[in-house]
Parts: structure tokens; C-alpha cells; sequence
């Protein structure tokens, strides 16, 4: 996986962040904010250059969603919410 197993989308920020690569498979994707009503998403770039919202990635509270995403070049967008912290973390498969 590119990356090792930890991505920072957003560090105490808010609006959209930065490029990062994931080199797919299973994702915890957690947020925690000051929401005030807002929400944060993640979005993957497509192969024509636009960025397409992650179906299912939206939070507007604290909290983790369970992912399961294609290699590729994501983002996460935080609207409204305020000192946004957006992560990553890679959810490994047994063969058992």
C-alpha cells in the first residue's frame, strides 16, 4: 500500500486537502472537527482529472467509517466543519 498504513487528509484544517495516494484495499476513514452543521468527505480522482465523490464516505460528526476503495489518488473536502483532523488507516485481510 502506498503510504505505509496511515493517511492525514486534513490536520486541523478545514476546505479541501491535499493529494494523497492509497494503494487500495480496506480503510478506516476517521474524522473528528468542530462540525457547526458541517460535513467532511473523501474524493478520488478520476482517470479523465476530476475529483468524484467516495460513495458512502460522508461524516458530520466524530467518528469512523469502514471503506473498501480501488488504488488511487484521494482527498478529503471538509465544508463548514472547522479544525478538521481526517485519517486513513489501512485495515488488513487474514487469509483466515
Amino acid at each position: 500500500m502506498a503510504g505505509g498504513n496511515n493517511v492525514t487528509f486534513l490536520s486541523n484544517a478545514t476546505g479541501t486537502g491535499l493529494e494523497k495516494a492509497w494503494g487500495g484495499g480496506k480503510m478506516a476513514l476517521m474524522a473528528e472537527a468542530t462540525w457547526g452543521g458541517g460535513s467532511v468527505k473523501l474524493q478520488i480522482l478520476s482517470l479523465h482529472g476530476t475529483w468524484l465523490d467516495v460513495k458512502d464516505s460522508t461524516l458530520s460528526a466524530n467518528g469512523t467509517l469502514n471503506l473498501d476503495l480501488p488504488n488511487g489518488s484521494y482527498r478529503a473536502v471538509a465544508t463548514t466543519a472547522t479544525a478538521a483532523y481526517v485519517n486513513g488507516v489501512f485495515i488488513p485481510t487474514h487469509p483466515y
